[in-house]
């Protein structure tokens, strides 16, 4: 298996200093390439400029600016480059399959934060030896830099990369065969509900609570976000003010992927085959249409943007992308099975006569068959029709 490990590193004030001159010089490297790329287009007949003619050009780049960009590792530069190609294939791909195409923008300094080294000891030197007390990571052009390895790397490492987020800096390892530690069979399967009141539902009846990080910080990224609106653009205040905010998000995304790597670990550990809704998360906060009022030009009727929105927040602050993601890494070292399922109808489908209509739901909570009026609650009954559309699958799945 492929797996990526990350951890916080901790630089010197030299050091610090050396990481965001590197993050500048890239972002520069990219901006400039992809000016190249829409002069080319625009002024020299539609000319095409591609990933192999900007390669070749990185040899009389680093020597006309040996200060700036001869001092990094020629391979990070030609990942760059390689990033900014990716970018424009993914800009072509969806111009042809007719999406928003989202043409390659400039990036600014502060939106520029990772570097990727792509092999281990080509610009970069990941030196960990098991029973060393200190780790460290070297850059060229930076130095031995410390590294919080708070568990072992497994695996051959691959490609490293260093991100910056807010005030911190990461040091990310991608590594190959990384073997899997199956989990003894416990002789469980289940179903799994996804929801906004309870973060995760099983068929058997099990609640997980929903932690809601960003509400419960929302009075103090308020007042911070307020404080930021207050500052003037350019000034040290703003600047710092702008950290403190990066800061409260950075909070609230690490406890969020916290919660998703404890919860989807006692989820495995519970369960040989897990059952969970293939969810289309970007289709579900998407904002709702307006509604033209057809007998009043320029008038729209109203549309729920309001309630919508309140329910969007909520999913987002929920996590369930990210939650659903860790489970099937886990799920795939631990040896079990996850099994996604066809979402639709499963919170309206009665589990004993199978009768499907949206009164089924009385409330959040509650739900009642207006067919046969079975009762239950109405995560669990989610989690079982979950359940019996995965005993579905299974049964029809040819034999391994």
């Amino acid at each position: 298996m492929r797996r990526s490990f990350k951890f916080l590193l901790r630089p010197t004030g030299k050091q610090a200093v050396a990481l965001r001159e590197m993050l500048a010089d890239h972002c520069s490297l990219y901006n400039g390439a992809l000016q190249e790329r829409r002069d080319a287009w625009r002024h020299v007949s539609k000319t095409t400029v591609r990933y192999g003619g900007q390669s070749a050009q990185l040899k009389d780049i680093r020597a006309f600016d040996p200060d700036q960009q001869g001092r990094w590792s020629f391979s990070s530069q030609q990942a760059t480059l390689r990033r900014l190609d990716r970018a424009f294939a993914a800009f072509f791909r969806r111009v042809k399959t007719g999406d928003k195409p989202g043409y390659p923008r400039f990036r600014g300094v502060s939106w520029f934060d990772t570097v990727e080294f792509p092999t281990d000891g080509d610009g970069c030197r990941w030196n960990s030896t098991p029973g060393d007390s200190v780790t460290r990571v070297r850059f060229q052009g930076v130095g031995h830099v410390r590294v919080h390895r708070h568990r072992p790397v497994l695996g051959t490492v691959k490609t490293i990369s260093v991100k910056r987020e807010g005030n911190r800096w990461y040091v990310i390892l991608s590594c190959a065969e990384v073997p899997a530690v199956p989990l003894p069979a416990v002789g469980q399967t289940a179903g799994i509900d996804m929801g906004v009141v309870h973060f995760l539902t099983a068929s058997d009846g099990t609640h997980v609570p929903n932690p809601r990080y960003e509400r419960a910080a929302a009075a103090g990224l308020a007042d911070a976000q307020q404080a930021l609106s207050r500052c003037r653009r350019g000034s040290n205040r703003r600047r710092k003010v702008r950290g403190k905010v990066a800061a409260l998000h950075g909070r609230i995304r690490r406890q969020r992927l916290d919660h998703a790597h404890k919860t989807a670990l006692a989820v495995v550990r519970a369960y040989d085959v897990i059952a969970c809704e293939d969810l289309r998360i970007a289709n579900m906060v998407r904002a709702p249409k307006p509604k033209p009022d057809p007998e009043q030009s320029g008038v729209f009727l109203p549309n729920g943007a309001a309630a919508k929105a309140g329910l969007n927040r909520s999913i987002h602050d929920a996590g369930w992308g990210v939650f659903l993601g860790v489970l099937a890494d886990k799920a795939e070292s631990a040896g079990r099975r996850l099994i996604p399922v066809d979402p639709r109808d499963t919170s309206r489908t009665c589990t004993r006569c199978g009768h499907v209509c949206g009164d089924n739901r009385v409330t959040q909570a509650e739900f009642v068959c207006v067919a046969c009026g079975h009762t239950a609650n109405a995560d669990v009954n989610a989690a079982l029709n979950i359940a019996h559309r995965a005993g579905l699958v299974l049964r029809e799945a040819p034999a391994a």
